[in-house]
């Protein structure tokens, strides 16, 4: 099952990738809404093998989440491989320079059932596709236009 989205955006290319690449304000986020994040990796600043451990509850059973950074080309591309049991997926955010001061992103994400009980629990999400790609759609923008916010803020 896929989502994908493209927005534009009123900053420059670098200035949304560093946004975008801010792990940390990915990891608060995670927790405050209460999930246990662990980084367990070793590198000192971000780039390919950034590895994070997630249990969260969800749906009322506790579920785990790997994430893992495969590609990471600033500030053109980024993506992520997830992986859980029964689960596998990726998200990728591709940034393209319109002009100086604006920027295209394309995100994607992708999973992909492993075994048959994550083909069951992926099956009522496919018979509502698009309200989930429409929710997802709309995440995305104002995700992207508090991104364009902050940036703004600071100039």
């Amino acid at each position: 099952m896929k989502f994908s989205t493209q927005e534009d955006m009123e900053a420059p290319i670098a200035a949304v990738f560093e946004m975008l690449s801010s792990f940390e304000n990915y990891e608060r986020a995670a927790m405050r809404r209460g999930a246990d994040v662990r980084r367990v990796d070793g590198l000192p600043v971000p780039g390919i093998g950034m590895k994070w451990d997630a249990q969260f509850d969800l749906r009322g059973k506790q579920r785990s989440l790997s994430v893992e950074v495969i590609t990471y080309d600033p500030p053109n591309e980024m993506v992520m491989e997830l992986t859980s049991p029964g689960l596998y997926g990726s998200t990728s955010c591709e940034l393209i320079a319109l002009s100086r001061a604006r920027t295209r992103i394309m995100i994607a994400l992708e999973v992909r059932p492993q075994t048959l009980a994550a083909r069951v629990m992926l099956q009522p999400l496919k018979l509502t596709k698009a309200t989930l790609n429409k929710r997802f759609k709309a995440r995305a923008a104002q995700y992207l236009k508090e991104i364009e916010a902050g940036y703004q803020a600071r100039a």
